[in-house]
């Protein structure tokens, strides 16, 4: 079952990886404006379509993912999505990845490896009483709420790609928790069981909520100032909501500093890919 959450997780991450992709080759060509008039001068672009798609193919690993692994696992899984997504854009805007970008990459695949196997995420519930799901409720969407007003005054642009990607992250760790519960049901119960919980259609608002946020963060500013927050931010979110929620457990001690130095070789690959992605270089050269 891990192996299959694994495969379904990664699986995921590069379908993600095609939506985001094609979403910010639409979303750049929105020279302003955000918000309902952002969505609706995006739906007309057929590279939004595909990225959509992309994102929908994704929440079908994810859900598969979901039900078969613990949360901890899952999403942080998910980070891969960044070097995917570098290699469908470079292609797609008819460029290469320089060598520096190969290093980030592996960097990156190695500060995961080293937080998932010292980490060692274990747990199988796939539901949480409601007692856990209301101060889980309240934080999540009070902090998506407060970063959003955060980036609504900001002159600084990367401040506010960076206060929103913040707030989508939170939605996409939300979104994956109550996904992780809504499948539980209809794996457990069957498909009226699962029309019939409410968080079936918790997560169809959070995913929402997170996609407007997401859209938004894009425009609003450089993918150096919104990835980090992005990927970082989703998988540490989703981590704790794992143990807080569904009672998963990760290996502490000594083996917080492999995590740390993990997360710390993350970073570094995300900032270094983040700040090559404008530089990719033309396949014409």
């Amino acid at each position: 079952m891990i192996a299959l959450a694994v495969v379904c997780a990664v699986a995921g991450a590069a379908s993600n990886a095609v939506g985001t992709a094609f979403q910010r080759k639409a979303a750049s060509t929105v020279s302003q404006g955000g918000g309902l008039g952002l969505m609706i001068a995006l739906v007309r672009r057929p590279a939004w379509s595909i990225g959509i798609a992309g994102v929908a193919g994704a929440a079908l690993f994810q859900a598969l993912a979901l039900v078969n692994g613990p949360m901890a696992l899952v999403q942080p899984l998910f980070v891969l999505e960044l070097p995917f997504a570098l290699l469908v854009i470079a292609p797609l805007m008819h460029r290469r990845l320089p060598a520096t970008a190969w290093r980030a990459v592996a960097g990156m695949v190695g500060g995961l490896a080293l937080v998932l196997v010292a980490a060692a995420p274990s747990g199988t519930r796939n539901e949480a009483v409601m007692t856990r799901w209301l101060p889980v409720l309240a934080l999540t969407l009070g902090a998506m709420g407060l970063a959003v007003v955060l980036a609504r005054p900001a002159h600084s642009s990367l401040f506010r790609a960076a206060a929103l990607a913040t707030a989508a992250a939170i939605g996409n760790a939300l979104t994956a928790a109550l996904m992780k519960s809504a499948t539980g049901v209809l794996a457990d119960s069957g498909f009226t069981a699962f029309l019939c919980t409410w968080q079936t259609y918790g997560f169809a608002l959070a995913g929402v909520g997170a996609l407007l946020l997401l859209e938004n963060s894009l425009q609003a500013g450089a993918l150096v100032a919104s990835q980090p927050a992005l990927t970082i931010g989703d998988a540490t979110v989703s981590l704790l909501l794992g143990v807080v929620l569904f009672g998963e457990e990760i290996r502490t001690g000594w083996w917080l500093t492999v995590e740390l130095a993990g997360v710390l070789l993350i970073l570094w690959g995300v900032l270094r890919l983040t700040r090559v992605a404008p530089h990719l270089i033309d396949l014409n050269r």
